[in-house]
């Protein structure tokens, strides 16, 4: 069972790494839509992951349960031991990923604010801000 949801959660991840790529693939040529239509698969897939962890979770503390006076690494085979390995790999990769396009994202949302304020200036007044004088230039005729 234990082997099984370490698969399990591996396929997750790999799923997850390779849906970032194309979000950061996706960014780059300004394609921004596609972006969206793939939130919902990632927050399943994340979902997923995360219920499987706590299987992991659970599953390895049964075992150290049931072997009070046995360490983990002798109660794991040496598959469930590459498993491990390779989730902890595919975790550091996936961080890695996430915080490249994090980094892109910023700078888009930026250069996107940047742009609106040079477009339509705008000045505090409280806690909000409001179109300044300055961008009368703006109509909206119907």
């Amino acid at each position: 069972m234990l082997s099984y949801q370490l698969q399990s959660a591996i396929k997750d991840l790999e799923s997850l790494i390779s849906l970032s790529q194309e979000d950061i693939d996706d960014i780059r040529e300004a394609k921004h839509n596609p972006q969206f239509d793939r939130l919902a698969i990632k927050e399943e897939k994340i979902k997923s992951f995360e219920h499987k962890k706590a299987m992991i979770d659970r599953e390895i503390s049964k075992l150290m349960t049931q072997h009070p006076g046995t360490s983990l690494s002798e109660l794991l085979d040496n598959e469930q031991h590459q498993q491990l390995d390779s989730l902890k790999t595919n975790l550091s990769l996936l961080r890695e990923v996430n915080q490249q396009y994090a980094k892109m994202v910023l700078s888009v949302g930026s250069f996107y604010n940047t742009l609106l304020e040079r477009v339509v200036p705008t000045q505090m007044e409280g806690y909000q801000k409001i179109a300044s004088s300055e961008a009368s230039f703006l109509e909206v005729r119907a």
